[in-house]
């Protein structure tokens, strides 16, 4: 991933190389000009080289005669909320996410607090690229704009996280929650938030400077120093983000990495049991969410893989709830933006009124395994794999929506091709490990001997 991977709702490269002050310049305009009238929030995470991409960035928009919200150091769930708080036209996050600390990046939100779409970051993509560089960094309008710094920039957000729990059960409970937000942007609001609702918070990572402690993504072998922390200093919770907080992961008060897909899990069984309706995760999300559904009578559906497409399912079936196995439940009560605050503040409401630890609830849940690998392809032969795994597979049903994915009853079967790379995605879910590795193997050794590999 050495080059500018633009995608349809941004962009992200290693800066000073790929992603440089011109580029973000560009992106920008190219974007304001894609947008209706009004001003555009602009935040960042922690990264030491957000300031300078967030000056030039800004100064492209006032060229293009737009007033810049200056948000600072903010997460990209709490941008949403301000987009629409303030009524801005669109807002720009700058924020690689859990790639590593050379990298940074731009993710794009419209009028609605939303991460846009595949037709409107096509059409923001096809502007940058007949863009030049002289007519980026030019005046775009004939009258400047103008920057104004954001008042309580966590506040609104906070206030609608805060609505959707019972705020008095969790204080008298008085947990001790280590919080993890890795010097990216989640401390800000995360502390404020945990402290709002009683917790005692040790905290690490709350600097928001993109030192990173560890590795930015929050996986198991990163968060082994943080597991034997929470272990150690005898709290009720780990809860860890990724750098700009719309991931979380869970440690459990023994010290055990509960992860990401238990996330949206423990926050489904939770939210369900006060709000009833249909549930949206994408297709490469865990079962287990469909299982909790279907105890409480809800009906769970799947998107394609991609916050935008989860969302536009969410709204088109006015879901009470929603999210990706990657950590990041979505509460459309707050925003349509993937939020690891709502996945603290709804977890820690199931521990207060249901009187139960992390490891007592993630037991209630029924138990899947996922495996995950990928396998390089010749250019040009997506299609063929990923037939010779639907003539090979063929004893189960097969849904072509985003890619192959093949549904047995006691396990399933994705097969995607990367957005950005010659290579096929494989991701298997069944009650044992095992047998989640023998159907990716499956799948793979059919890819091989249809393309002779």
């Amino acid at each position: 991933m050495a080059g500018l991977i633009i995608s349809v709702s941004g962009l992200r490269g290693i800066v000073g190389e790929t992603l440089t002050d011109e580029v973000a310049a560009r992106f920008a305009r190219a974007f304001s000009e894609s947008l209706p009238a009004g001003a555009v929030v602009v935040s960042r995470d922690g990264r030491s080289h957000g300031p300078g991409l967030a000056r030039a960035i800004q100064a492209s928009l006032v060229a293009c005669g737009r007033t810049v919200i200056d948000a600072g150091i903010a997460a990209t769930p709490t941008l949403g909320v301000l987009v629409r708080h303030l009524a801005a036209a669109g807002g720009l996050q700058i924020s690689a996410s859990h790639n590593p600390p050379e990298y940074n990046g731009i993710k794009l939100f419209g009028t609605d607090g939303r991460v846009i779409g595949a037709e409107a970051g096509a059409a923001v993509k096809q502007r940058y690229e007949t863009l030049t560089s002289e007519t980026a960094s030019g005046s775009a309008s004939r009258s400047f704009g103008a920057i104004r710094v954001a008042s309580d920039v966590h506040g609104p957000h906070l206030e609608k996280v805060l609505a959707q729990v019972d705020v008095e059960a969790i204080q008298q409970r008085k947990f001790k929650v280590l919080l993890d937000s890795n010097a990216g942007s989640g401390s800000l609001l995360g502390s404020r938030l945990l402290e709002t609702l009683g917790c005692e918070v040790v905290m690490r990572g709350g600097a928001a400077d993109g030192v990173f402690l560890h590795p930015p993504e929050p996986t198991a072998t990163n968060l082994k120093g943080i597991a034997a922390e929470v272990a150690g200093l005898g709290v009720d919770v780990g809860f860890c983000q990724d750098p700009d907080a719309d991931r979380l992961a869970v440690i459990d008060e023994q010290g055990t990495y509960i992860g990401e897909e238990y996330t949206l899990a423990l926050c489904l069984a939770d939210v369900l049991t006060r709000r009833r309706g249909p549930v949206v995760i994408n297709c490469a999300t865990s079962r287990m969410n469909e299982d909790i559904a279907t105890k409480l009578g809800c009906k769970l559906l799947r998107s394609k893989v991609g916050e935008a497409n989860v969302c536009d399912l969410m709204i088109a079936q006015q879901a009470v709830f929603g999210g990706e196995g990657s950590g990041g439940p979505i509460d459309p009560q707050v925003g349509y933006v993937r939020d690891s605050f709502v996945g603290m503040a709804t977890i820690l409401s199931a521990m207060a009124t249901r009187r139960k630890t992390v490891s007592q609830l993630v037991a209630e849940i029924p138990r899947y395994e996922i495996h995950k690998t990928q396998m390089q392809l010749p250019e040009g032969t997506l299609q063929k794999a990923l037939d010779a795994v639907a003539r090979t597979l063929n004893d189960a049903k097969h849904d072509w929506s985003d890619g192959l994915r093949i549904d047995y009853a006691d396990r399933w079967l994705i097969v995607r091709g990367s957005n950005t790379e010659p290579m096929v995605r494989l991701i298997a879910e069944a009650k044992t490990l095992a047998a989640a590795v023998a159907l990716c193997d499956e799948g793979r050794a059919a890819i091989e001997a249809a393309l002779g590999m």
